[in-house]
């Protein structure tokens, strides 16, 4: 009987494991591709003073239109 309970609970400790890391790796991977989006990069110079407005506008525009 102890056999049986020291398996399962092995196994829940996988599947907690598992899933663990299947979380962290989808929050990572939503949080890159929000900061890799090129408009969320132009705001993040902008406003860290890398680019003045002008530059962020144009920029900005050329993102917008269709190529």
């Amino acid at each position: 009987m102890s056999r049986i309970l020291l398996l399962l609970f092995v196994v829940a400790v996988i599947a907690v494991v598992v899933l663990g890391v299947v979380m962290v790796v989808r929050s990572h991977a939503a949080r890159t591709s929000v900061a890799d989006n090129p408009r969320e990069i132009l705001k993040r110079r902008y406003a860290a003073g890398e680019i003045d407005e002008d530059e962020y506008l144009r920029r900005m525009s050329g993102l917008s239109q269709d190529w």
